[in-house]
């Protein structure tokens, strides 16, 4: 079974769906014992990160998530869930993150020619080849939604990158973490493929 983390907050709906649709198990839930115990783990997102922090600790969630990454259980990050990980963001203000990884998160610059927040299709320039993006051409199409994008630390983090205005992280792999700023659920074929990817890798770990 693969664990949808519920704290109040994200797209937790559409995410199952596509999980289920792809022909895999997946249940929305807060619950710390049925997280840890699962087989994979998504932490799903939309909003505020701030927000989204205080959520995760008015539910007991921070340690929970730290807990399922370290045990090495295949985790996947979508949107927010990928800005999370990181140490702070810069959105209203400086914010603390998780810290799983070293970077921050900031704002796209203003730019005449440039809408923010960065809102539609775009494509991904592989940088890595995890089992994630197996099947995936470089050069896809994906579907994002946000004004923030994560800046690593360790360039080496980078599984995908983007361009819009400059070249940012638009998914990162270490180990059995995968997370993208982009919405797989919303990416039609090519985000059906990672999340069937992602329920592969959870089957035969």
């Amino acid at each position: 079974m693969i664990a949808i983390i519920d704290y109040g907050m994200g797209n937790l709906r559409s995410v199952q769906k596509g999980i289920e649709r792809v022909g895999f198990a997946a249940e929305v839930t807060r619950d710390r014992a049925r997280i840890e115990s699962a087989a994979g783990v998504v932490l799903p997102g939309v909003g505020a990160f701030g927000a989204c922090m205080d959520n995760l600790r008015a539910f007991g969630l921070t340690d929970t998530v730290r807990n399922v990454i370290t045990n090495g259980t295949p985790f996947l990050g979508i949107c927010l869930g990928m800005q999370l990980l990181f140490e702070e963001s810069e959105e209203f203000g400086s914010v603390p993150g998780l810290g799983i990884f070293p970077g921050r998160v900031v704002r796209f610059p203003d730019q005449p020619d440039l809408k923010v927040p960065h809102m539609g299709w775009n494509q991904i320039t592989k940088r890595q080849d995890p089992p994630h993006l197996r099947g995936i051409d470089d050069g896809a199409f994906v579907y994002f939604v946000h004004s923030y994008y994560v800046r690593p630390a360790d360039p080496s983090l980078t599984a995908t990158s983007t361009d819009y205005g400059v070249e940012f992280t638009s998914a990162i792999a270490r180990d059995n973490v995968f997370a993208t700023q982009y919405h797989p659920e919303k990416s039609q074929a090519v985000g059906l493929k990672i999340l069937e990817n992602f329920g592969r890798l959870v089957a035969t770990t």
